[in-house]
């Protein structure tokens, strides 16, 4: 950097090398350890660019695992660290209580079992609110527990039975005649409500819902929604709530969804037998 400045062997001298092993070192190839982190390094910052800053070394990790490009953890950090990128920490918060409203004849299906065979079988349904200079938009999503996809959802000024209804009824558009699905909630107003009710009875779908206060119970729900805010939503100001949906709706449908449908195609080659699973480099 300062050859300009000074003369190479004086620096040499001062910095006691020989001027010969400066120009070896100038002249050496780079080792297939740092071709290799060079090319690593770039696929994390494409990752990183394409989450919108939003993911740190465990979650970077886990995306290139699913991609097959053979890395350890502690790599990633590493690179991360050295290239200093960072990802978005989780917010901590603390729930209130509420009364028990759960419908007669309604149970706890899933009891905490956030795992599906098969699509369209166990989805889970959750309301959460937006912040913005207008007021609050809130926003409802169904989440399919196999998939990790989210197949309906729908957002308002207020928070209504309506806003339930219509995130189910985009989901339920996405089913397979003959699919039996179990639509598992918290004990909100809008999931009591006898409008909703009946619109699963009418669709058969069976209805489960969580324990009174315990957000445990419906903890893939909560997931999502502190996913979509630490990526998104506790990194912006929104003016309006024009602005808010239109960022709600390129995270499910342009980031999320696509991701997780990557994710389903990776897999079912793998366990096609298609793709040969990485091993791992430290």
């Amino acid at each position: 950097m300062r050859r300009t400045e000074y003369p190479v062997r004086m620096m040499c001298r001062c910095l006691k090398v020989s001027p010969g092993g400066y120009y070896a070192w100038k002249k050496r190839q780079p080792s297939p350890r740092a071709v290799a982190n060079q090319a690593l390094l770039q696929r994390i910052r494409e990752i990183h660019e394409l989450s919108d800053g939003s993911f740190g070394a465990p979650r970077m990790w886990e995306e290139l695992n699913f991609e097959e490009i053979p890395c350890s953890r502690n790599r990633v950090a590493r690179l991360m660290r050295q290239e200093g990128l960072r990802g978005v920490p989780v917010r901590r918060r603390r729930g209130g209580s509420r009364k028990k409203r759960r419908p007669p004849g309604i149970e706890d299906l899933l009891m905490r079992e956030f795992n599906a065979d098969r699509k369209n079988q166990k989805w889970v349904i959750d309301i959460t609110e937006i912040l913005t200079g207008e007021g609050k938009l809130y926003v409802a999503t169904v989440q399919d527990l196999c998939t990790k996809r989210v197949p309906g959802w729908s957002m308002s000024r207020r928070q209504t039975r309506d806003l339930a209804l219509q995130a189910v009824l985009m989901a339920l558009l996405q089913c397979d005649e003959g699919d039996e699905v179990i639509l598992h909630s918290d004990q909100g107003s809008q999931f009591t409500s006898g409008d909703y009710q009946r619109l699963l009875q009418r669709h058969k779908v069976t209805c489960s819902m969580g324990a009174v206060g315990t957000c445990a119970d419906n903890a893939a729900a909560e997931s999502f929604f502190a996913l979509l805010k630490r990526d998104r939503i506790h990194r912006r100001r929104y003016a309006t709530r024009a602005e808010a949906r239109r960022d709600v709706f390129d995270y499910i449908e342009r980031f999320h969804n696509p991701r997780m449908q990557r994710r389903l195609i990776r897999q079912a080659r793998k366990e096609a037998g298609l793709t040969q699973p990485s091993t791992e480099m430290g």
